[in-house]
């Protein structure tokens, strides 16, 4: 069936691809038994690429509110996948540090993600999938720089 003006949209797609996404890591992931949300998972590899992280900027990486973010480190925590440390830079913000059994769940976390990329991109002509990412990721730039300039006019303004 062919894709309705309305559903093959930039913003559709991009949308509908994250839903899939995050539904197939979750079913995944639970069927491997690690026990995680999307968000936890998310949240480990990212700390895990990161290294130690504000807990600002990790909430800001992943697209939540502080609150939502603090929550989601506490459960990381109870799990002992996570730690809070004091950072060094500013004494008043922690740092979010991965534990020796969060860096073996996210070895058991990566291939799932790997393989969900790899049926993503399957029958995709490798130089294609290439394009297609330097094309998404010059989209994330450009929004992000807009997005920049509007929330720094909005502080301006103030």
């Amino acid at each position: 069936m062919p894709a309705s003006p309305e559903t093959d949209t930039f913003g559709f797609i991009v949308n509908d691809l994250s839903r899939i996404i995050r539904a197939e890591m979750d079913r995944r992931t639970t069927e491997a038994g690690l026990g995680l949300t999307t968000g936890e998972g998310r949240a480990l590899l990212n700390v895990s690429r990161t290294g130690p992280i504000r807990q600002t900027a990790l909430a800001e990486r992943l697209g939540v509110e502080a609150m939502t973010l603090s929550g989601l480190v506490d459960r990381l925590e109870a799990k002992g996948f996570v730690e809070r440390q004091p950072d060094p830079a500013d004494r008043r913000a922690k740092l979010v540090t991965l534990t020796e059994a969060g860096s073996t769940v996210v070895r058991q976390i990566e291939p799932i993600a790997a393989a969900i990329r790899s049926e993503a991109a399957f029958g995709i002509d490798p130089d294609d999938w290439q394009r297609l990412l330097v094309s998404l990721r010059s989209a994330r730039t450009n929004l992000l720089a807009t997005r920049t300039e509007a929330l720094s006019g909005e502080d301006t303004a103030a």
